[in-house]
């Protein structure tokens, strides 16, 4: 079912006094199949990373508030709370990585899964080099600054961000975003009125390990969905066909400008 090999260590993994390889970064696996997650664990501290495994959906979150871990690996189907409620409930409080497994690959539970804001969805079976490819591009995600630093605030009359404590305002109303709608639009922002490309924005939001660019159109129909007075007619993130996306200030901004 899985792959009996464990990938190599990435060349930035830590390393000891003895030379072995470690990493900072603790990564909590929630799975309720022993030999799913003790394979997973092999993997995961081959690769040098800090492992915390729990059996069932109450346990994981138990460990997410105690273990601080800096990824979450869950499955879907798990005793005492299923895995979309776990993922629920550590958006409501956390913007750390989190990476969905599930034996379903439809559309449907893995849009389910976006839109209670996983950072992945991985199907079973997998491989250890896909799944370590995966931790390692959430995680360097996670690390990477939605915009410069030199923004630090965003208004042009109709949205207005706070890129400082990652707060988006529509009309003066606070909006929830997921931490990779978050990205998407503050990208769109740092480059307003300029087009990118659906594999600009891959790139800088996913990571260049990415190569799907239905992600991109995924995430646009989200905060179209968010920010937009009409989702069906954009004005503010526009289509810019056979090319990508722009976001467009709105003309009152523009006579300000």
């Amino acid at each position: 079912m899985y792959a009996q090999r464990p990938a190599e260590i990435p060349s930035t993994a830590l390393t000891t006094m003895k030379g072995q390889r470690i990493r900072r970064e603790k990564v909590l696996v929630v799975d309720d199949e022993p030999a799913v997650s003790e394979l997973l664990q092999e993997w995961l501290e081959k690769a040098g990373y800090r492992t915390v495994v729990a059996p069932d959906g109450i346990a994981g979150l138990r460990d997410f508030f105690n273990q601080r871990p800096d990824l979450v690996i869950v499955d879907i189907v798990l005793p005492n709370l299923n895995g979309w409620e776990v993922c629920r409930r550590i958006r409501e409080v956390s913007a750390v990585p989190i990476i969905i497994l599930s034996i379903k690959g439809n559309e449907t539970d893995k849009v389910r899964g976006l839109n209670l804001g996983a950072d992945d969805y991985l199907c079973k079976p997998f491989g250890s080099q896909e799944l370590l490819a995966r931790v390692a591009s959430a995680l360097r995600r996670a690390k990477m600054p939605a915009v410069s630093d030199e923004n630090t605030e965003y208004s042009d009359g109709v949205l207005a961000v706070d890129f400082r404590r990652h707060e988006v305002y529509v009309r003066g109303q606070p909006v929830d975003v997921s931490p990779l709608e978050y990205r998407m639009l503050s990208c769109l922002l740092e480059h307003a009125g300029q087009v990118l490309t659906h594999e600009q924005l891959l790139d800088r939001v996913w990571g260049p390990e990415y190569d799907s660019t239905e992600n991109v159109k995924l995430y646009v129909s989200y905060l179209r969905r968010k920010i937009e007075m009409d989702p069906s007619s954009p004005e503010l993130i526009q289509t810019v066909r056979g090319v990508g996306y722009r976001y467009r200030r709105p003309p009152m901004a523009e006579q300000l400008a």
